[in-house]
């Protein structure tokens, strides 16, 4: 069971005004302020769309001494995939010049496996962050926005501990903390939208199996308020279709068709499942997300 799409506006989801803003422009990559952290810090694969396979810690064969990639203007042409969609959420250049103080590590060896360590743990709390934000603005959250309010500025805390004390940290009991709060948002605001609209009950019935929506034909589909929470969407169409306040949290979009989909009001999705899936200059983003280069924007 579907619906038929109306033409109505969610505009009432986000505050008019984000706060944030500023704040959640930090919380993506800037490679011109890293030490090329993401290219050396973690495992590739060619055959996920990467230049070659390399281990963790090893520098990718693409990146120069000043820390630039020699290919990045060729990515798309390149078919590199995993390339494009990795995004730190601003983890790199915090690392860089924060927890580092401008210390890389070519130039001192002795902190390249911490600072690497280190990098993983920061680009869970930025991702946290992006989340915590971005829910401090949705207005039918106004009852838990203290509570976001309160772990948003404890993770900023955590994010300026020394290398020493944040590798100590139990970041997947912590992810639990504040996911059970990001559950809560969520609820609050895709219950306002599904009985605005009266849809609630169809929509928890039709996407109870969320892992079975692989290839699937959801294009025109009225989604608003959708729990996409970690759907595998791989290859779906969903393009023409309205995901007002639809949750989109940890869903899997890798080369599903967003091509006019209105992503507008939905909450939680990031850049990165973006960057995995295809659009064109119909599809409608959410406040600070922009579109991906290898879209067809013409």
């Amino acid at each position: 069971m579907f619906f038929v799409l109306e033409d109505q506006t969610l505009s009432g989801i986000r505050e008019p005004i984000d706060i944030f803003a500023e704040q959640r422009r930090s919380l993506r990559a800037d490679c011109e302020n890293c030490f090329g952290l993401c290219c050396t810090a973690l495992y590739f694969s060619a055959s996920e769309g990467f230049p070659n396979d390399k281990e963790a810690g090893q520098p990718c064969r693409k990146l120069q001494e000043n820390f630039r990639c020699s290919i990045y203007q060729d990515l798309q042409g390149l078919g590199l995939k995993g390339c494009m969609a990795f995004d730190c959420f601003g983890a790199g250049p915090k690392v860089s010049k924060l927890s580092y103080g401008g210390r890389d590590w070519r130039r001192s060896p002795e902190f390249q496996e911490q600072m690497f360590e280190v990098f993983l743990v920061i680009r869970q709390l930025q991702e946290i962050l992006w989340y915590l934000t971005e829910a401090e603005t949705l207005q039918p959250a106004h009852s838990v926005h203290e509570a976001l309010r309160t772990l948003r500025e404890e993770t900023e805390r955590l994010t300026l501990l020394s290398p020493g004390e944040l590798l100590k940290m139990d970041v997947p009991l912590y992810r639990t903390e504040v996911n059970t709060l990001l559950l809560q948002t969520s609820e609050l605001v895709r219950v306002s939208v599904c009985q605005e609209r009266n849809i609630q009950a169809g929509i928890l019935k039709t996407f109870k199996r969320r892992n079975s929506l692989i290839a699937a034909d959801l294009r025109e589909t009225d989604l608003r308020g959708a729990n996409l929470r970690g759907a595998c969407l791989i290859a779906a169409d969903l393009s023409g279709s309205d995901l007002g306040g639809a949750d989109l949290i940890g869903a899997d979009l890798r080369d599903a068709d967003l091509s006019g989909t209105d992503l507008s009001h939905s909450i939680f999705l990031t850049q990165p499942q973006l960057n995995t899936a295809k659009g064109d200059k119909r599809t409608k983003l959410p406040p600070l997300l922009f579109y991906p280069r290898q879209w067809s924007l013409d």
